[in-house]
């Protein structure tokens, strides 16, 4: 009996290499090529490859009938936040977490309350549909209408879908499915790729709209072939400690929908509830303030949010420490030499510790400048006055940039009881605002003045 033909795939880009080798000659990562078993070249295979979508004839772009996109809410609103406004017929999403994270238990809150609207199918391949039954009534579900499927072949998943019809698909997990047209193992980069092909070309046919729960790896991103991100309409990934109550689900890419939305749910006994008002999460309580403490207001997607920054500036040795949590390193390292060049204020010498309360991470340049008066209050040991808010990005020469959607912000804060703020010069309301004063400044020598002036 001949061998079978092994070859070589790589877990990042799919590409193949007849032997191993240490780095992927197509993507040039290390350490990512895994040995499986070569697929026919012939047979069914021919079969496998069609378009997603039916073949249209050439048109003009400005003749093309394009209307506003249908959605149905999900009955889980900051779930229909992060979408765009609720599912999309033939829309397929990819949502990736942690495990435990609690994927599963949010997707099967929303597939009861849609089986009121439409036909919905849950296909479990990593749970017996008793086990996802002993979660519905945990959960305090009624599940009369929802159909379960426990399943990892995807030819009997597919004629399912086309018998049911539903409206509404969960695919949990995408990495537990196979085909039978391929010999590898479940999991696999080419069964991830061809299953996952496979169901939304089924969406874009049928009109079913599919999610699929992804896996993540060591680093947090999704398992898999990257291709699997571009096959869908939307990816979302599930965020947060599996200690703290609290979760967050951020769109890394939607097609029907503003990218980096966030929407904030509260894990409780009876499933995830979503919070209203997620700036108390991210500011902490303190009777009196502190020094070392500067709430920022930051932009995730549409929503303003409000996010106590902390920072420590201690005595260090020889070769200080610069690390941040939920910040940019490298970016506080830049901002150390700038404020030192342009304010003088020296941190060379100083342990600098900087964290984002609650665990959000903070990406916008615009938390530069409450990170430099987080500082600049911790090196100083002197408080900020109560109810101050900050924002603005701080450039190389010193100067401060206006930060977008300037106005919105402010009001946020305002409409939290905030009455002090310090913001760009650029993005000082031309009307006031009623209890907040606001404090423009157009550089960071400017800021810091001001902060030594309101002690």
């Amino acid at each position: 009996m001949s061998k079978a033909k092994t070859i070589y795939t790589c877990t990042e880009c799919g590409g193949t290499s007849p032997k191993w080798l240490g780095q992927c000659p197509h993507c040039k990562a290390w350490n990512t090529l895994e040995e499986g078993v070569a697929e026919p070249a012939a047979g069914t295979a021919k079969n496998r490859f069609q378009s997603l979508a039916k073949s249209q004839p050439v048109a003009t772009l400005s003749e093309i009938e394009a209307g506003d996109v249908a959605r149905t809410p999900t009955g889980l609103d900051e779930l229909d936040r992060v979408l765009g406004g609720g599912i999309v017929e033939g829309g397929v999403v990819l949502i990736g977490g942690d495990p435990g994270i609690g994927k599963s238990t949010l997707l099967l809150q929303a597939v009861d309350a849609l089986a009121s609207r439409m036909k919905v199918l849950y296909v479990t391949g990593e749970e017996s549909t008793a086990q996802v039954a002993l979660r519905a009534r945990r959960l305090d579900l009624s599940g009369a209408a929802v159909r379960v499927l426990a399943e990892i072949s995807l030819e009997k998943i597919l004629a399912t879908i086309e018998a049911e019809r539903p409206a509404f698909c969960v695919i949990d997990s995408i990495q537990t499915m196979y085909s039978e047209q391929l010999s590898s193992a479940p999991g696999s980069v080419s069964q991830v790729r061809e299953c996952a092909a496979h169901l939304t070309r089924t969406a874009k046919s049928g009109g079913c709209a599919i999610v699929l729960v992804g896996h993540v790896t060591k680093e947090g991103a999704l398992a898999g072939p990257r291709v699997l991100e571009h096959i869908v309409d939307t990816v979302l990934y599930f965020e947060g400690d599996t200690h703290s109550s609290f979760r967050l689900v951020r769109a890394i890419k939607n097609r029907f929908g503003a990218v980096n939305e966030i929407g904030v749910f509260a894990m409780t006994e009876r499933g995830l509830k979503g919070v209203s008002n997620p700036s108390a999460i991210f500011l902490s309580t303190h009777s009196e303030p502190v020094p070392g403490s500067c709430v920022l207001v930051t932009l995730e997607g549409t929503r303003p949010l409000l996010v106590e920054i902390q920072a420590l500036v201690d005595s260090g040795g020889p070769s200080p420490r610069r690390l941040s949590v939920g910040l940019d390193r490298d970016r506080l390292a830049m901002l150390l030499a700038v404020v030192h060049r342009h304010a003088g204020v020296a941190c060379m010498d100083q342990d600098v510790f900087v964290n984002a309360v609650g665990g959000v991470r903070i990406s916008e340049p615009a938390a530069d400048l409450a990170v430099l008066i987080a500082i600049q209050s911790s090196l100083r040991g002197k408080p900020l006055p109560r109810g101050f808010i900050a924002f603005g990005e701080v450039g190389l020469a010193g100067e401060v940039r206006p930060a977008p959607r300037g106005q919105d912000r402010l009001k946020e804060a305002a409409k939290l009881g905030f009455s002090v703020a310090v913001v760009p010069k650029a993005n000082a309301p031309k009307k006031p605002i009623e209890g907040l004063t606001i404090h423009a400044v157009e550089r960071i020598e400017q800021a810091i003045d001001l902060m030594r002036s309101l002690d």
